[in-house]
C-alpha cells in the first residue's frame, strides 16, 4: 500500500513538472480568420507548437476580439499577453521609424519594399527593444493604388480633385497632389464617391474590392505607392522566459512566416486587382509621366521624414537608397 502511495504520488508529481514545463501564449490580433495575415499567424502558431513538441501553444485570438487594434501593442508591452499584431504605422506617433514604409513612392514595388525594410529593420528592433518587446516578422499589406473617377496620366489632373485623407500621411500627399484632402473612413467611401464629395483616393486593390469600389468609382491606377506592413512582436521578458530550444522554435517559425508572408500578399495583391478587372472596372499601368510626378512628392515626404526622424532616419534612408 505504502509503495503504491509513493508510485502514485511520484506519477502525480511528474504529471505536475510536466504541465509546467508547458506555456501557453494568447494572441491578439486585429484581423478576422479570411484575412491572409491572419491565416499566416495561425500556421505560424502550429509550426511553433510542432516545433516544441507541444511546449509552446499560441491561442490566436483574431478580430480584436481579445484587445482591439489600439490597445495590442500595449497589451504586450505591459504583459497582459504576450504576443500581438499591428499595423507598423499606427505607432508613428510614438516613434517615426514606424512610419517610414507609409511614406509614400518611396518604394513602390515588392523588391523595392523588402530592401526598405532590411534597411529599417535594425532601427525598428532597436525601438522594440527599449520598450521591451523583441520583433518576430513583418509582413506587407498589397500596394496602394490610385482610384479615381477619370484617367489620370500626370499629377498637374489630380489638382483640385477631393482626395480622400485619412491620416496626415494622405492628407499631406493630396496637398502636394494639388489636390483637396477630404477626410473620409472607408464605410463612408460609396456614399462620398457617388455624391462628389471624393473623386479619388490612394488604397489598396484589397480595400478595393471588399468595398465593392466598381459600384462608385471607373479606374483603377496600379501605383504602387507604398506598401504599409503589419509586425508580430513578443514581450521581450515572456521570451526570454522560454527555454534556448524554444526560443530557436519560435525565431525559425518566424522566419518561415515572413517568407510565407510576403508571397501570401503578392497572392492577395494578384487576385483582389483582377477582382477589380472581373468586376468591370478599368485597371491601368501608371504613366511615365505620373509615375516621374509622383515620385517627386514622394522625395519630398521623404525629406520631411528624415527632417523629423532626425540622424537615425537619414541613415535608413541612405542605407536603402545605396541596396
Amino acid at each position: 500500500m505504502y509503495k503504491t502511495f509513493l508510485g502514485a504520488l511520484a506519477a502525480t508529481g511528474f504529471a505536475v513538472t510536466a504541465a509546467q514545463a508547458q506555456t501557453a501564449w494568447d494572441m491578439p490580433t486585429p484581423y478576422g480568420d479570411s484575412n491572409f495575415h491572419t491565416q499566416n499567424i495561425a500556421q505560424f502558431a502550429e509550426d511553433v507548437k510542432e516545433a516544441t513538441g507541444g511546449d509552446l501553444t499560441i491561442t490566436v485570438h483574431s478580430a480584436g476580439s481579445l484587445f482591439k487594434h489600439p490597445e495590442i501593442k500595449d497589451a504586450v508591452r505591459k504583459g497582459l499577453v504576450p504576443i500581438g499584431e499591428v499595423l507598423v504605422s499606427r505607432l508613428s506617433n510614438e516613434d517615426p521609424i514606424f512610419g517610414l514604409d507609409s511614406v509614400p513612392f518611396v518604394a513602390t514595388s515588392y523588391d523595392d519594399a523588402k530592401k526598405l525594410y532590411d534597411a529599417q529593420k535594425p532601427e525598428l528592433e532597436k525601438v522594440l527593444d527599449q520598450q521591451g518587446l523583441t520583433l518576430l516578422y513583418s509582413v506587407p499589406w498589397p500596394p496602394q493604388g490610385l482610384y479615381t473617377t477619370k484617367e489620370v496620366t500626370k499629377v498637374v489632373d489630380l489638382a483640385g480633385l477631393k482626395m480622400r485623407a485619412y491620416n496626415a500621411a494622405t492628407e499631406r500627399l493630396a496637398q502636394l497632389a494639388g489636390a483637396v484632402p477630404t477626410q473620409v473612413e472607408v464605410p463612408d467611401l460609396p456614399t462620398a464617391f457617388s455624391t462628389g464629395r471624393v473623386e479619388a483616393m490612394v488604397t489598396s486593390p484589397s480595400t478595393g474590392a471588399n468595398s465593392k469600389a466598381w459600384d462608385y468609382v471607373k479606374i483603377y491606377t496600379n501605383t504602387q505607392a507604398w506598401l504599409p506592413k503589419n509586425m508580430v512582436f513578443v514581450n521581450k521578458r515572456a521570451f526570454q522566459s522560454l527555454s534556448e530550444d524554444d526560443q530557436k522554435a519560435v525565431m525559425d517559425a518566424a522566419a518561415a512566416a515572413e517568407t510565407r508572408g510576403w508571397e501570401a500578399s503578392k497572392t492577395e495583391t494578384e487576385e483582389k486587382t483582377q477582382e477589380l478587372k472581373d468586376n468591370g472596372m478599368t485597371v491601368e499601368e501608371p504613366t511615365d509621366e505620373l509615375m516621374s510626378g509622383l515620385k517627386k512628392i514622394g522625395e519630398t515626404m521623404a525629406s520631411e521624414w528624415s527632417e523629423e526622424a532626425g540622424d537615425s532616419g537619414k541613415a535608413v534612408l541612405e542605407n536603402y537608397k545605396s541596396m
